[in-house]
């Protein structure tokens, strides 16, 4: 099963693809998508084209993204959200199913902690698909959600239904 990570973002939106058979993962790409400067339609298109072109190169079967949180600028958040918007209509147009993770769920999966640091998750990414440096943040943040999708799925998101996170960590 071939799953898209998404880290969605106005300026940049990472993307990883990985491949999953039984239990072992599997590197294929990954990348950012830039939206550039400008009106923010042409922004929001250019993800939209961006994340199209990955979906139709790779062919994943999946889409896992990462839930948008709120932030202490409520206009970031909004433009955030609307980035968000843009990677989901990707994936719905090209009739691939999408999960949704929060960053905490993401970081649990991959570091087994929380409230990990962006050079944990690129790390840890780094090691678990035994790739040769450290992938960007946008796209190690990518991969981490595919990632933290093949070990869950939708039974994962499930699951978090019934638990809560205290301290970073899943009770």
């Amino acid at each position: 099963m071939r799953i898209l990570g998404i880290d969605p973002g106005l300026r940049i939106t990472g993307f990883g693809v990985i491949e999953k058979a039984g239990s072992k993962i599997r590197y294929i790409t990954s990348g950012c998508v830039k939206s550039g400067a400008g009106e923010l339609a042409a922004r929001l298109k250019a993800i939209l084209d961006g994340l199209a072109e990955v979906i139709a190169a790779h062919r994943p079967e999946q889409v896992a993204i990462e839930k948008v949180f709120v932030n202490v600028n409520p206009q970031s958040t909004l433009l955030l959200g609307q980035a968000r918007g843009s990677a989901i209509c990707a994936a719905v147009i090209a009739g691939l199913p999408v999960a949704e993770y929060t960053a905490l769920q993401v970081k649990q999966a991959v570091v087994g902690k929380g409230h990990a640091k962006k050079e944990q998750v690129q790390h840890m990414v780094r090691r678990l698909l035994a790739l040769p440096g450290d992938p960007s943040p946008d796209a190690a943040d990518a991969l981490a959600c595919a990632i933290c999708h093949a070990h869950g799925g939708r039974l994962g998101n499930v699951l978090m239904k019934n638990l809560r996170m205290k301290k970073g960590r899943l009770v």
